[in-house]
């Protein structure tokens, strides 16, 4: 069975996630919406993280169920860049691109979510089934929410 497979590559994929989203707020702490959302969108997929390293257990694979809390060792320092450069033309540009590289990572979570479900159903497995149709539907709104600000955003930067 690859069950095991699909949740040790969806596991990457959330911590990878979570860290992105982590980096995105850190970069990004002058502009309160992404700072806010950001860290509650890494919450969530923290939380996703931890319960898939539950749920591998019953296959036999053993994933880390801590994610991670922080951005890394220069998460202060890109909080402080951020402030310092609030109101110039340069960080509108860079968050755009930020946005960018984080739809592109979020778009296969949700995939990898669905590919789970449709294998969790081919083995009978209730459980796992109902983790994936609880988790699925926030990866979508993850993926909404960078969408949306990529469209919010991209005129006000790219015309200025």
């Amino acid at each position: 069975m690859k069950i095991g497979l699909a949740l040790r590559e969806l596991h990457r994929a959330e911590t990878a996630l979570t860290r992105e989203l982590l980096r995105l707020s850190d970069r990004h702490h002058a502009e309160h919406e992404i700072h806010h959302v950001a860290r509650d969108l890494a919450g969530w997929s923290q939380c996703h993280a931890a319960r898939l390293a539950d749920a591998a257990r019953g296959y036999d694979v053993h994933l880390r169920s801590e994610a991670p809390q922080t951005s890394g060792l220069l998460g202060p320092l890109r909080t402080t860049l951020s402030d310092l450069t609030r109101g110039r033309d340069e960080p509108g540009l860079l968050l755009l691109a930020d946005l960018r590289r984080l739809h592109r990572r979020i778009a296969g979570v949700p995939l990898d979510w669905e590919l789970l479900a449709q294998g969790a159903q081919a083995v009978k497995d209730g459980e796992l089934l109902d983790l994936a149709t609880a988790c699925h539907p926030r990866t979508l709104r993850h993926l909404a929410w960078s969408n949306a600000m990529l469209k919010t955003l991209s005129p006000q930067v790219l015309t200025s």
